[in-house]
């Protein structure tokens, strides 16, 4: 039982994070088919991860950007750091990255942005926040159709990340701001009637985020087991039983019941003191679905009970683990939600 479940969090993890097996030649192509494709897409033209294959996008970010968001990664918004690459490899994939479009590459000054932060705020508020969110915190949901309007090509991305802020230079924001990005919703403020100075305050407005972002701690993956785990007082079908009940209890529907090893060995070979109890809440199950798809890789909802050298065991995967490895803090909410409920469940049925 053990080795399963740590082979199915090793194909999550292997999933979520891009783990990959370092190259000697940095090939660029092949690392970041190996590293970025599963959410960029073969040709950078997205998926769960942004389109990165826009010329628009291309031309208006430099190297250095594009280093450090490999590198940083955005916490809490899907792309994680990638601190397992070499240099050379970080500049392999960036020399691939810039085969997709001929031209020069920009080159932005690192002297900072002087503007009025406060009237920053104001202009934030009338024109970016109802993409970017009030405090920049992002669009909900993912590069995914189902957890997003399918007119748009992109989620807005996150303005207070601690990522976004390391990699992005103001010259950049203010260059974005002015020619906006086409191929995406981002329009240019310059065309909407901003001045060059209303687009310097509202650089520094969202230059102001980079204070609360360093304020805001992620939790290490290791503060969390990879498996919930309770001891039954009951015998093994009591405590199946007993494990229904409590899921109904929780408003969850039962889906059906099965030995652990059903259709992995014929019937007469499989163990029948392994049992996994399935059981959905549907709004639960939609509403995770629409933050991030990628968390249907653990749903439905299952409960394993174990009898093994006379004690039997309750135990199912804790979602707050899981959590951290798909680095979406929306989706971590529902973790935390989802954490509790199993924890109830478990208590109750061994009750």
């Amino acid at each position: 039982m053990k080795i399963l479940l740590r082979s199915s969090f090793a194909i999550l993890f292997v999933l979520a994070t891009g783990t990959h097996a370092a190259t000697p030649a940095a090939d660029g192509a092949q690392l970041y088919g190996q590293n970025c494709a599963v959410c960029h897409g073969d040709s950078g033209h997205g998926g769960v991860g942004v389109p990165i294959a826009l010329a628009a996008f291309l031309s208006s970010v430099d190297d250095s950007y594009l280093r450090e968001t490999i590198r940083s990664g955005r916490p809490g918004r899907v792309m994680p750091a990638f601190t397992r690459l070499s240099d050379e490899e970080v500049e392999a994939i960036v020399h691939h990255l810039r085969s997709w479009k001929s031209g020069d590459v920009p080159r932005f000054k690192p002297k900072p942005v002087r503007g009025n932060a406060e009237h920053g705020a104001a202009l934030y508020a009338q024109h970016c926040a109802a993409c970017h969110g009030k405090q920049g915190q992002g669009g909900k949901g993912t590069g995914v159709t189902f957890s997003r309007p399918r007119d748009l090509p992109v989620i807005a991305p996150a303005l207070n990340n601690a990522g976004f802020l390391s990699a992005a230079s103001d010259a950049m924001i203010k260059q974005t701001l002015m020619q906006g990005r086409k191929g995406t919703p981002m329009v240019s403020f310059l065309q909407q009637g901003m001045s060059e100075q209303d687009i310097d305050d509202v650089v520094s407005y969202v230059r102001s985020f980079e204070t609360a972002s360093a304020l805001a701690a992620v939790a290490s993956i290791d503060d969390e087991p990879a498996v919930l785990t309770m001891e039954s007082p009951y015998d093994l079908e009591e405590t199946v039983e007993a494990v229904k009940r409590a899921a109904v209890g929780k408003n969850f529907r039962l889906i059906r019941d099965q030995y652990l090893e059903d259709g992995l060995f014929p019937p007469e070979q499989q163990s029948h003191k392994q049992v996994m109890v399935y059981f959905c809440n549907f709004k639960f199950l939609y509403d995770a679905l629409a933050l991030d798809p990628r968390v249907g890789l653990f749903l439905p909802c299952r409960v394993t009970v174990v009898e093994h050298e006379g004690k039997v065991m309750v135990m199912t995967i804790n979602p707050k683990r899981l959590s951290h490895l798909f680095n979406n803090a929306e989706l971590d909410r529902a973790c935390e939600e989802m954490f509790r409920v199993y924890s109830d469940i478990l208590e109750e049925a061994t009750l």
